[in-house]
């Protein structure tokens, strides 16, 4: 891994190569996407087949009656891959399932209101929307962790219909997905993926019905498309490659730093892994290490690419440093990996989940510490915040005025809609004060 000094030259243009990366969606991409969804919404379930078939090497028939494709998985099927599932493996999902769903409960809102001292009700009627769809990726990978940590917190708050796609292989969909589905009460199970998924979730076809969120991470085609349909639907977020910032005081094992940034550096090429270290001698123990534990990992071409374009080490002479250029990167994942964490996380500002001290690796944070690992990548913890309930609910104001309360402040809000040269809406209020200074009360038409 290379070493770089924060006072050498050339510093700052150099670590925005690394954290600069995923920026823009690569030529065509785009257009490819919008072609896509286009065609999803044109034709349906059929442009699903042609999509599945073509991306997939999967074939799906339509029914010649009701003219829908047979995507969506049965019962009996994911029965039967939830039961194929080791019983020590299924205790895992379980766990992991009972800590996610815990934690996530803590996040539920209340709606509420209260009664001004002129006797209106003012308040917040919280709801939670009625349909969502979680995208989870498939291929030659299993994610059953991405079912868990995106529909529990949709159960918890609520949603009446929970729908999950994810790309079917011609070995069927993987049975530890499926049983993750079982386990965290998703409704419906599609074998299909990619942007067309995406598309079919948003505008709906034969076969599904269109929601109103979706979430969930996927390559470039999947992240394209939840842009290119937000406004149709909400989304949870961009999800772009992830990431990981260690800061260290000088303390600590290299071995467990290594291996943590290589734990993101497998994920994939775009993978960034950054330490920011007071301490030269452990800059170096780290750089060794990380180059020791590649040569023994099992996808060490994946992340020996990450580490050499998107890794780097970084030497500063004090934490306060440190904290100042993390919370500029604001990563997706930052580990406080020093010998008192909670003094120092007071000054983080941007992160989309931090980890305290030695024995807390990032790994634990994506299946079973319980807060969800659906998080902000590319800078964007700036401004956002991790999946969870809040973002299936959604929240309603409610106004009730007392007559009190519209002789109080009635000639002020028409004032505001004169100012802003609004005729109609002056009168809309100046009405009932002309009508309450006639009775002399409460002016009704039975």
């Amino acid at each position: 891994m290379r070493i770089k000094r924060s006072k050498d030259k050339g510093f700052k243009e150099w670590l925005l190569k690394i954290t600069g990366r995923g920026g823009s969606v690569p030529a065509g991409i785009e257009e490819a996407v919008k072609d896509i969804i286009g065609n999803v919404r044109a034709r349906g379930d059929r442009a699903l087949c042609d999509y599945t078939k073509r991306f997939d090497s999967v074939s799906v028939k339509i029914n010649s009656k009701s003219g829908k494709g047979f995507f969506e998985v049965s019962k009996r099927e994911i029965n039967r891959a939830y039961n194929s599932v080791p019983a020590k493996d299924l205790e895992v999902l379980e766990a992991a399932a009972e800590r996610i769903e815990s934690f996530h409960l803590r996040l539920l809102e209340d709606s509420w209101s209260y009664t001004d001292t002129d006797g209106s009700v003012l308040g917040v009627k919280v709801t939670p929307v009625e349909r969502a769809g979680i995208y989870v990726p498939g291929g030659k990978a299993a994610y059953p962790s991405t079912v868990l940590m995106n529909a529990i917190p949709a159960e918890v708050a609520g949603v009446d219909e929970v729908v999950m796609v994810t790309p079917p292989t011609v070995d069927g969909i993987n049975p530890y997905v499926l049983a993750a589905a079982k386990l965290a009460g998703v409704d419906k199970v599609f074998r299909v993926g990619g942007a067309q998924a995406i598309a079919a979730l948003a505008y709906g076809t034969e076969s599904i019905r269109a929601v109103d969120k979706i979430t969930g991470p996927g390559n470039i085609y999947v992240a394209t498309a939840k842009r290119l349909v937000y406004g149709t639907v909400d989304i949870d977020m961009i999800a772009g490659p992830s990431e990981i910032l260690i800061i260290n005081d000088g303390t600590g094992e290299a071995s467990w730093m290594a291996a943590d940034l290589l734990a993101q550096a497998e994920h994939d090429e775009q993978a960034s892994s950054i330490l920011i270290t007071t301490s030269l001698k452990i800059a170096r123990e780290v750089a060794g290490e990380v180059e020791a534990q590649l040569k023994r990992l099992k996808k060490r071409g994946i992340a020996a690419e990450s580490i050499e374009r998107y890794g780097a080490i970084i030497v500063v002479k004090e934490l306060v440093e440190a904290v100042e250029i993390s919370n500029s990167i604001a990563p997706e994942h930052l580990e406080l990996f020093v010998k008192e964490p909670e003094e120092l996380l007071p000054s983080i500002r941007n992160a989309g989940a931090v980890f305290l001290g030695y024995e807390t690796p990032e790994a634990f944070g994506d299946y079973l510490a319980g807060p969800n690992h659906t998080l902000p990548t590319g800078g964007t913890a700036r401004f956002s915040s991790p999946l969870g309930v809040q973002d299936f609910l959604k929240r309603t104001s409610i106004i009730g005025l007392s007559e009190a309360g519209i002789r109080k402040f009635g000639r002020k809000a028409a004032r505001l809609a004169a100012i802003e040269g609004l005729g109609a809406h002056a009168k809309s209020v100046n009405v009932r004060l002309a009508g309450l200074k006639k009775s002399g009360g409460t002016k009704s038409k039975s």
